[in-house]
């Protein structure tokens, strides 16, 4: 697998327009596929292996200051933090993830890794490879906790 594979994860970086919208929509299907078919522990175990192989591949690929949208390791590693959160509370309660959950993780992850609010923007600042990576896994956690608190909201507050 070549490195412009990797970062670009299986080319779809490529797709136009808004590339990270793209791998972001990837990333949420084939992360809900493998939590679905193979259950949370394998998801996580993806989740880290995406983000230790896209901290490498950023680094390789990249020069400081470089970030261009054909690179969606960064989204892929962020979303599939962002839905960790949600497929971690299905798999408390023993079943498999349903919507809107994934969808919200999604929703939630563009929105913060296209605002970059507060700690998100401090990283895509840092403008070296690091920060490529850093920036969406921050978003990521940003979209999981959001998404669980409203999920909260919901099923402890509206469903009464």
């Amino acid at each position: 697998m070549t490195l412009r594979a990797i970062t670009t994860f299986g080319f779809v970086g490529l797709l136009r327009p808004a590339p990270g919208t793209w791998g972001s929509l990837v990333a949420v299907a084939l992360g809900w596929a493998i939590e679905h078919w193979l259950g949370f522990i394998p998801l996580v175990i993806a989740t880290v292996a995406v983000t230790l192989l896209g901290f490498w591949a950023v680094n390789a690929a990249l020069k400081p200051g470089e970030d261009p949208s054909e690179v969606v390791i960064d989204e892929v590693a962020g979303q599939w933090l962002a839905l960790l959160f949600p497929a971690m509370g299905f798999w408390l309660r023993d079943v498999p993830m349903v919507w809107p959950g994934p969808v919200a993780a999604f929703l939630l992850f563009r929105l913060f890794d296209i605002w970059k609010p507060g700690p998100v923007g401090t990283a895509d600042r840092r403008n070296d490879p690091a920060g490529v990576m850093l920036d969406d896994l921050i978003a990521g956690v940003f979209a999981g906790i959001i998404t669980v608190i409203l999920a909260g909201l919901y099923h402890g507050v509206m469903m009464r």
